[in-house]
């Protein structure tokens, strides 16, 4: 019965007369300022940057993932998020699974460093390394800490009483949104960062599946649920046609399929990196040892 009521509710959510695009967009100052500063500082450090060609991928991986987390934040799924549980679910999928590590995948903290004065850019640079170089940043860095901060956040905000705590406080709606995308961006960086070593090709990939693992179970907790998480959506989800629980069953299915094929394919793709770079250093075993073989001759 659960996913024939699932299909009920997306079927009944698209042929609701009211249109989901007639809701505003959300122009908060608090929201769209530090976006379009942040915007305006990489824009403003790629230009002094310069080499625009052989940046272009770094650049377009930047700007995809700021409009995706514009779009997140301020399209009218941000205001339906306090109406339905779905579309909550479908914002926090795309802060995490798309903007979070496009932006990672850029690696932006050169570009930004660029946007400083040529006087101020080394005193900059140097305090952010010897900052980066402190265990304690080391720590929460590192890809197994990472993991667990993403996992505590994604599981701990879902606990009812915290995560409805975000529907009527707007600081604890903005500190909710701020622990996902911090946590989910060191957790990317800490895969794919810059001077990531090749042998922790291993080890990402082992991460990766473990957090495929506890985001699926999380949305199949909801999905399969009788129970009603959270009832603060029992106001709100019959304008849209919906039932509370068909909405969180709709919701956990958001979490439970768009996670889990991302991070299985990330999952496989880093496991063939793995591969290819232990095939390569076994043939720079083998020329080694051939090298040393010619010199003893």
């Amino acid at each position: 019965m659960i996913f024939p009521s699932i299909t009920f509710a997306f079927v009944m959510l698209l042929d609701e007369p009211r249109s989901l695009w007639k809701v505003e967009w959300s122009w908060e100052p608090s929201i769209v300022t530090p976006l379009l500063i942040l915007l305006a500082w990489y824009l403003a450090g790629a230009v002094r940057r310069g080499g625009i060609h052989s940046m272009r991928w770094c650049h377009a991986a930047f700007l995809f993932g700021w409009t995706t987390l514009f779009f997140a934040l301020t399209s009218p799924i941000h205001e339906l998020g306090e109406q339905l549980f779905s579309a909550h679910m479908l914002q926090h999928e795309i802060m995490i699974l798309v903007s979070a590590p496009l932006i990672a995948a850029s690696h932006p903290g050169a570009t930004l460093l660029w946007a400083f004065a040529p006087r101020h850019r080394h005193g900059i640079g140097t305090s952010v390394r010897r900052f980066e170089a402190l265990a304690p940043v080391l720590l929460f860095t590192s890809p197994a800490a990472a993991w667990m901060a993403e996992a505590c956040a994604l599981w701990g905000w879902h606990i009812p009483y915290l995560y409805q705590a975000t529907l009527t406080s707007n600081w604890v709606h903005g500190a909710q949104h701020l622990t996902f995308l911090t946590t989910a961006a060191v957790f990317w960086s800490a895969l794919f960062g810059v001077g990531r070593p090749a042998f922790g090709y291993g080890a990402g990939t082992l991460y990766v599946f473990a957090t495929a693992v506890h985001c699926s179970a999380l949305g199949a907790l909801l999905t399969f649920s009788t129970l009603l998480w959270y009832p603060a959506y029992e106001r709100t989800t019959i304008q849209w046609g919906l039932t509370p629980l068909q909405d969180q069953q709709l919701g956990g299915v958001i979490m439970w399929v768009p996670s889990a094929l991302v991070f299985v394919a990330v999952g496989l793709a880093l496991f063939a990196r793995w591969i290819k770079e232990a095939e390569r250093r076994v043939e720079m075993g083998k020329l080694h040892a051939l090298l040393q073989q010619q010199e003893r001759l």
